[in-house]
């Protein structure tokens, strides 16, 4: 049976999920056979798992660091927000929409037991699970129906590690305000804590981290400096204002339930993309992202005008991309057969979309038709709604699924507009450059070479950097 470590934050944000990557990336390094946990996650940026289930997003990227097979067992619960409570995902499969409070009160118990069979699978089968927690562990309110932090901690007997974000200030006071509100048993499970996203001179820190530590019987472990990484976040937290660099101007709309926003990253680091939710569409290229909930998201969109700006920016000549939801709200009609809905789509693509109980959810590759080149591909889809063509002038061809061979088309393409439901499908660097040389031809500019980011290069570097300033020596001796 494997040893088990888990970190935990004194807020949201205070950067557990990058932390964990580290620590897997790290132990990977000395040869053990490692993988993450958490055993609810709430996200609207999901992944698909090797056993073509849904998965968070930062425990697929923790799996990467790990050399593993990103598995549900890795994220046995996922919440995924939706306009009154959330679908709740159980190992990767959809299983039912709660409200906050019937979730809270009636819901988590029974599902411990999958979390914790889960956590077992993996411990039996690696040297190290490194374990997330979620939030802040002293949610007084909330701890009696606790799944995820200290009631893990506890159950499997994990050191605990806590991680603040110095960077929004009061570190010290969340430090010792969570140590002050966990009880005795509690407080001796925590090995030790670390300050996260440090900016400035150390130096001036002074003797107090270690002041601090001393005052509770654990370690103080090292300050992490602020990085501007290349690293998927968890969307909740996601600086949305994010401008990206260069000669193409691309919008991407902000929709209120915006999902799997890190399908744009490869736009930032090439283009001068930026998040838009209202006002006029200026960009060269117009990107309607995926959606957890695509008919309020196209109501929200008609009520701002930003479906009138879209049809502007096509008769202007702006390429016009619709990835997921998007493509659905590109088409001519999407139905709810649930709630008896049926609204107009923005009438650019011919497709049709009727929403099912039963959700998609594959890991995919094929070969793209927009670009002349025949171009592979690979990439996910996790949807409900099934959309239909009239004509015939698929996006891609698919031929295979979930590792296995098929043959099918996806998504619709009419002139300089296209839908898909490829998700990932910019990550695809051959396809992305060419795509942006074709906009650039269309203006007359210069093609240019894409900036191509490699994930596994991103973790190695974030975890060097990690290396150097945490006192791993000390986090090995309390295994």
């Amino acid at each position: 049976m494997g040893k088990v470590l888990m970190v935990q934050g004194t807020s949201s944000g205070a950067g557990k999920s990058l932390t964990v990557m580290a620590l897997c990336r790290h132990f990977k390094r000395k040869g053990l056979k490692v993988a993450p946990f958490k055993s609810q996650n709430m996200s609207l940026n999901s992944a698909v798992s090797i056993e073509g289930g849904e998965m968070a997003r930062s425990q697929y990227v923790q799996a990467i660091a790990c050399e593993e097979a990103p598995s549900v067992k890795m994220n046995p619960i996922l919440l995924k927000p939706e306009v009154n409570g959330s679908q709740v995902i159980i190992l990767g499969r959809a299983y039912n929409h709660v409200g906050a409070k019937e979730y809270m009160e009636s819901k988590k118990q029974e599902l411990l037991s999958v979390a914790i069979d889960s956590l077992k699978s993996l411990v039996n089968s690696h040297d190290l699970v490194v374990i997330e927690g979620a939030g802040s562990p002293v949610e007084i309110n909330l701890k009696m129906r606790d799944i995820v932090n200290m009631r893990i901690a506890q159950m499997m007997n994990a050191p605990v590690i806590l991680i603040t974000d110095i960077e929004r200030g009061g570190a010290f006071a969340q430090i010792v305000g969570t140590m002050e509100l966990f009880d005795k048993f509690e407080k001796k499970m925590v090995i030790g804590y670390m300050f996260n996203k440090f900016r400035g001179d150390k130096s001036l820190l002074g003797d107090y981290p270690e002041m601090v530590a001393k005052r509770y019987d654990m370690k103080f472990f090292g300050t992490m400096p602020y990085i501007n990484h290349r690293l998927p976040e968890e969307d909740s937290l996601i600086d949305r204002n994010t401008r990206g660099k260069g000669d193409l101007t691309v919008n991407i709309l902000k929709l209120p339930h915006f999902s799997n926003f890190d399908d744009f990253d490869p736009l930032l680091w090439n283009t001068k993309a930026s998040f838009i939710e209202s006002g006029v569409l200026n960009g060269d290229i117009v990107v309607i992202p995926g959606t957890k909930m695509t008919i309020e998201d196209l109501k929200w969109m008609k009520s701002n005008g930003l479906d009138k700006e879209i049809k502007k920016a096509r008769e202007r000549g702006a390429y016009i991309v619709g990835i997921c939801g998007g493509y659905q709200i590109l088409g001519r009609t999407l139905y709810d057969p649930t709630t008896r809905q049926k609204v107009e789509g923005l009438g650019l693509l011919p497709n049709s979309t009727t929403f099912k109980t039963e959700k998609v959810v594959a890991n995919l590759e094929g070969h793209e038709r927009f670009s002349k080149k025949n171009l592979k591909i690979a990439g996910y889809e996790i949807h409900h709604g099934i959309s239909h063509c009239v004509d015939a002038h698929p996006f891609a061809q698919i031929e295979s699924v979930n590792g296995k061979p098929v043959d099918y088309s996806d998504g619709f393409i009419n002139e300089r507009i296209f839908g898909t439901y490829f998700h990932g499908l910019f990550q695809n660097f051959d396809f992305t450059e060419e795509f942006l040389n074709i906009v650039r031809r269309s203006k007359g500019m210069k093609e240019k070479k894409a900036k191509r980011v490699s994930l596994i290069h991103e973790i190695d570097t974030f975890t060097d950097v990690f290396e150097s300033n945490i006192d791993l020596k000390v986090i090995e001796e309390k295994l």
